[in-house]
């Protein structure tokens, strides 16, 4: 490759709508909210009030935000029952376990590497705040 030029995937046969696509989903799974949510409907069915009172500091608004997406998605499915109040469950669609699959070990991995992580950014802090 020249310099000066980049590598995007539309060199390596992905069209620009599918790159569209594939960027735009990449950008929903990572953002702040839908990894943890799948993360937790792994263990099975839950209702909106378990799942916002097992997620620290997530919004109702962004939790439904969230939870559209993923259902839009196609990784997880909403059911409402008729009862009243309305009982709303959601649980991963089988596309849905395969993400959770995947992602797994990097729940595994952040759980098992999280003070490590904490303990780096306070001397990263520390040594910024030293400097300014």
């Amino acid at each position: 490759m020249k310099e000066g030029t980049s590598l995007s995937v539309t060199h390596i046969g992905v069209s620009e709508t599918a790159s569209c696509e594939i960027r735009e989903l990449l950008d929903r799974l990572a953002d702040k909210w839908s990894l943890l949510v799948v993360e937790l409907l792994g263990t099975g069915k839950r209702r909106f009030g378990e799942l916002h009172r097992e997620i620290d500091e997530i919004s109702q608004r962004m939790l439904t935000l969230t939870l559209r997406h993923l259902e839009r998605d196609g990784l997880l499915m909403r059911t409402v029952h008729p009862v009243v109040p309305p009982r709303v469950d959601y649980e991963l669609t089988p596309l849905g376990h395969s993400l959770l699959a995947t992602i797994e070990p990097l729940v595994a991995w952040t759980r098992a590497h999280r003070d490590e992580v904490a303990a780096a950014r306070t001397e990263y802090d520390t040594r910024q705040a030293e400097t300014d």
